[in-house]
């Protein structure tokens, strides 16, 4: 039986945002006031967005069940197949006493902190996040900043930090030609809007990442280096973007931002070198191993690297696409229809589970690390095995949690709560660009995506843009603009941060360290499209 999705329940818009919003405030609520751990806010916030799509939006309850459990196991694969192969290659290689050579090497080009996280939190998950993307960068620079001697909260929270400016791009384009296909406006023109607005932000993140962590004066002190990447990186992005298309902004931005920052500092040098505990006298760090030991430690960060740019590939994935299976969920699949205003005419919204192993980052990630084992000595497989165990067991709440909140976001959104926000941001007329971006936000915080936010609001931004005069290619891209900001406070992002770091159970910690920024983020990229919608339609392409 069909069920016709509700978005003004309560027949005032207004009241009804308001209520579709409870499940967000008991998440902010635990998470930044109560300090709860990630997986019991998880639990409450799904809870009541299951109660309230039940009992005030009417949504059937075998609907509501099937909803919800679809996300939960969305939130087991892909996404937590992506933490756990993550951390178990980062856990190898600390086991192994690989990472120590690691830490070395990188010392000898810089032992400073503010540096390394240019090096491993922006640039190197740039380019993660260019090719795999779904929480992967995170997962992985964050584990490497903690075995690099940085404070957990730190290296979660600058890694948190830096994939906001890469995200739009991520996974070789994915958001950008999700934006595309929801809304039928050409993704060579989206793609070169984001590319107008994402590189103001790109430019001043790595600013943004070493104040946060050394204060003001001491970032003076590396602004050199700061400009580097920041004009590096958001240069590359706007031409990338603007002139190739939507799947390469970030992988050739990050290639260039590595090149060319690691070329800088072999003529420069900080005049102090920077740590959590003070500040040293520059000095020449000891390269205490050989090349090739230095090689060899670095060989399951390079497999993994080409691996996921495998994965991203369009032959690979035709390739590995039938490794796997696909199938609509029982009992949601199509049974629930979207109407007006979100979409023209009732549409069955689609339920479909795809168990895609082949061509997941996880499975890339997890065969790097099989044959990462081949480069470690005396390692093997029985301690590789061993290890992986050991890493799931150390990351069940964090399993638990991410699993959770997939579930309340697949629930709000086949519920039609989640339109019912997105309706209500439509209410503000001329202003709705100011809050264009905040809705992606919005719809990142809830999904964890923002390819998931974009296929949520897309199409509802476009039709707002045209009924208020506006482009609607500049209010799509804003969506996917704003949402990258809103990425750091997901509670999915949250929860593979804590998970890397070892900081499980402090979700409310990292949420609090993050939301201010993302927040501040957020109203950035709202005041450019607002110019962009009225006053500088010139920089539009």
């Amino acid at each position: 039986m069909n069920w016709i999705q509700v978005y003004n329940p309560l027949g005032n818009l207004g009241l009804s945002a308001l209520v579709a919003a409870i499940p967000l405030f008991i998440l902010l609520y635990m998470l930044g006031i109560r300090r709860s751990k990630g997986h019991h806010a998880a639990f409450f916030g799904t809870l009541a967005a299951v109660l309230l799509a039940i009992l005030v939006w009417g949504m059937p309850l075998q609907h509501a069940a099937m909803a919800t459990l679809n996300g939960m196991l969305f939130g087991l694969f892909p996404v937590v197949w992506i933490i756990i192969t993550a951390i178990w290659v980062y856990n190898m290689s600390v086991e192994s006493g690989e990472f120590e050579i690691i830490k070395n090497s990188l010392a000898c080009i810089t032992d400073d902190r503010r540096l390394q996280a240019l090096f491993i939190a922006f640039a190197f998950g740039s380019f993660i996040e260019g090719t795999a993307g779904f929480g992967t960068p995170v997962a992985i620079t964050a584990a490497m900043l903690v075995g690099l001697g940085f404070r957990p909260v730190y290296a979660a929270g600058v890694c948190l930090i830096a994939n906001t400016a890469p995200v739009a791009f991520g996974a070789i384009g994915i958001p950008i030609v999700v934006a595309a296909g929801v809304t039928g406006l050409d993704m060579h023109h989206i793609s070169a809007i984001v590319g107008r607005q994402l590189p103001f932000l790109s430019i001043i993140v790595p600013l943004w990442l070493v104040v946060t962590m050394s204060g003001w004066k001491s970032a003076m002190e590396v602004w050199p280096a700061i400009a580097v990447t920041g004009v590096c990186f958001a240069v590359s992005q706007f031409v990338v973007s603007n002139f190739v298309g939507p799947y390469l902004p970030d992988i050739i931005a990050a290639v260039v931002t590595i090149i060319g920052l690691g070329v800088f500092l072999i003529f420069w040098k900080p005049p102090t070198v920077w740590r959590f505990n003070g500040v040293v006298p520059t000095e020449k760090v000891t390269c205490r191993f050989s090349r090739t030991e230095v090689i060899r430690a670095w060989v399951p960060y390079i497999i993994l690297a080409i691996m996921v740019f495998l994965w991203g590939l369009d032959s690979v994935k035709k390739l590995l696409g039938p490794i796997g299976t696909t199938f609509q969920w029982p009992l949601l699949h199509n049974l629930v229809l979207k109407t007006a205003p979100i979409v023209a005419k009732n549409t069955p919204y689609p339920a479909v589970f795809a168990v895609n192993i082949g061509t997941a980052a996880g499975t890339a990630i997890f065969i790097a690390g099989l044959l990462s084992v081949l480069a470690i000595p005396n390692y093997g497989y029985g301690k590789a095995f061993a290890c992986l165990g050991r890493t799931i067991k150390t990351l069940k709440w964090a399993i638990c949690t991410v699993s959770m909140i997939l579930g309340l976001a697949w629930i709000m959104n086949y519920s039609g709560m989640s339109s019912t926000l997105g309706l209500a941001f439509t209410a503000t007329g001329a202003l709705f660009p100011i809050f264009s971006p905040i809705l992606g936000w919005l719809g990142v915080f809830l999904t964890g995506s923002d390819t998931s936010s974009n296929a949520l609001f897309g199409a509802l931004q476009k039709t707002t843009a045209q009924q208020i005069g506006v482009d609607p290619a500049l209010m799509v891209a804003a969506n996917s603009s704003g949402g990258v900001c809103g990425k750091m406070i997901s509670p999915q992002s949250i929860a593979v941060a804590t998970a890397a770091t070892g900081m499980v159970g402090e979700e409310g910690t990292i949420f609090r360290f993050a939301l201010k920024h993302s927040v501040a983020m957020v109203l950035v990229i709202s005041v450019i499209t607002l110019l962009q919608a009225y006053v500088l339609k010139w920089m539009l392409p």
